[in-house]
Parts: C-alpha cells; sequence; structure tokens
C-alpha cells in the first residue's frame, strides 16, 4: 500500500516503498496526482512497476498520465521505461545530458517524440492544475540530476540527496542526528564534491520545504529539513576525500 505523504483536494503526494525488490536495492517511487491527472516520479524498475502502476489506475485511467519524471538516468530510476511506454501515453522528462540514453531501455522506436530534455536549469512540468518544478541537482550525484519541487504540497523530492540507509521508509525523520550514520557513508560515496553540496544547500534554503524525500530511505520532516542541509553544506565527499590510493594499480 502506498504512503500518502500529503492530501488537499484535488491534489495528492504518493509513495511506494514497499515494493518487493527481491536482491534489488530498496528504492522508492512517486505518484502525483491532481485533478484527474498526475505523474510518476522515477518509477524504478521491472520489480516496481506492477504496483505502481496498479496504484495510478485506482487514481486515474492510464491515458490520463501527463508525466514520467527522472532524477537521472540510473537502472533503479527508469529501467521500467519500457513498460510505461507502453501503457500510457505520457512523455518523459529527464536531462538533455540523458536524452539519447533513454532510449536503450525500451524497444526501438518507443520513445520517439516523447522524450522531453530538461535543459540545465531545469524548468516547470504542468501536472493537472499544478506544477512540479526541476531543480538543478547536477553531480548530485549523477552529471545530469534534477530534483523535483512540488509547489503546492510542499515536498521536495530529492532523488538520491537526503538517502538513509537501514532506515525504515515508512518512518519520517524530524531529528537528523541520531540518523546521521546511516547516511553518512552514502553521501561521502556518491555525491561529487562539498562544493556542489555548498551551491545546492544556498539554492534550497529560500524554498519553504514541508518534506524532503529521497528515492531511497525515510523522509525529512520538520527540524530535520534544516539540520540536513546544513549537514550536507559541510560535508567533505566525493573527490574532496580522494588520494592517491585510490588510484593505485592493483597488486
Amino acid at each position: 500500500m502506498p504512503i500518502e505523504l500529503f492530501n488537499k483536494g484535488e491534489h495528492r503526494c504518493l509513495m511506494f516503498c514497499d515494493i518487493e525488490h527481491g536482491d534489488g536495492v530498496q528504492s522508492n517511487q512517486f505518484l502525483i496526482v491532481d485533478n484527474g491527472t498526475g505523474a510518476v516520479i522515477d518509477p524504478g524498475g521491472n520489480l516496481a512497476y506492477n504496483d505502481l502502476y496498479v496504484g495510478m489506475t485506482g487514481c486515474f485511467p492510464p491515458h490520463r498520465l501527463s508525466a514520467i519524471v527522472a532524477s537521472h538516468a540510473d537502472p533503479d530510476i527508469i529501467a521500467s521505461l519500457d513498460r510505461w511506454m507502453t501503457a500510457t501515453s505520457a512523455p518523459v522528462y529527464i536531462s538533455k545530458v540523458w536524452e539519447r540514453f533513454v532510449p536503450h531501455f525500451c524497444k526501438p522506436g518507443k520513445t520517439a517524440g516523447r522524450i522531453v530534455g530538461i535543459p540545465d536549469g531545469g524548468m516547470r512540468i504542468a501536472v493537472g492544475q499544478s506544477k512540479l518544478v526541476a531543480l538543478p541537482a547536477h553531480f548530485l550525484h549523477s552529471e545530469g540530476n534534477f530534483q523535483f519541487w512540488d509547489e503546492t504540497s510542499g515536498i521536495l523530492f530529492s532523488g538520491d540527496l537526503g538517502v538513509s540507509i537501514g532506515v525504515d521508509p515508512a518512518t519520517t525523520i524530524t531529528d537528523l542526528r541520531p540518523h546521521i550514520p546511516s547516511m553518512q557513508a552514502f553521501h561521502r560515496r556518491y555525491m561529487v564534491s562539498g562544493k556542489v553540496l555548498k551551491l545546492w544547500a544556498s539554492m534550497v534554503r529560500s524554498l519553504p520545504i514541508r518534506m524532503l524525500v529521497p528515492q531511497h530511505g525515510a523522509p525529512m520532516a520538520g527540524a530535520a529539513i534544516e539540520q540536513f542541509i546544513d549537514w550536507v553544506s559541510t560535508l567533505e565527499c566525493g573527490i574532496d576525500v580522494m588520494t592517491q590510493r585510490d588510484y593505485s594499480i592493483p597488486a
């Protein structure tokens, strides 16, 4: 069953987090519903497809889906794309960096005319009477990477930024400090540099974020959001912590 992150009249935000992944990494998929249409965010791989598709059809018919939105092009983000191309007529929004790679997930010709390359500066994507704002999040962790700000709910869908490992995704983190150990190793490895994190932190401080929801692990709300922004803005990671030892010829 999906977790309802937000519900106000004709606008809902749903998170699917308990889909059976077998040996795959735990991941969250998201459905935005607005006035009889909607968008799926980071729809995931084939292991996630059935539950997300059924959940969507419980809200509106498949032909009413207005957008398939991807933060980047990893398999746990869009490996199920071929099936979404068959079941719906929705366009795919993804960084222009990955625009020509996306067809590799589908049978020949299925993505023709249906890929919208998001420019580096981001854009606004209409979903019913609301909008998703594609926010630049390049190198966090992908070269072409976006997060999605839902203006109506105040939820920032943050992709791989904010991931917690081993934390029940059905919980909500309201105090970051006990959870830093579940986040630190992931962020030090998967985020490219502290410089990029500082730039991101400066951008999002002006947003009225009600909830920050990553693609893996648990959402953050309340004081944890500002605590997280403060924490990552001083974090050394990626190329900051690389040394010659990491670039040695194996014995």
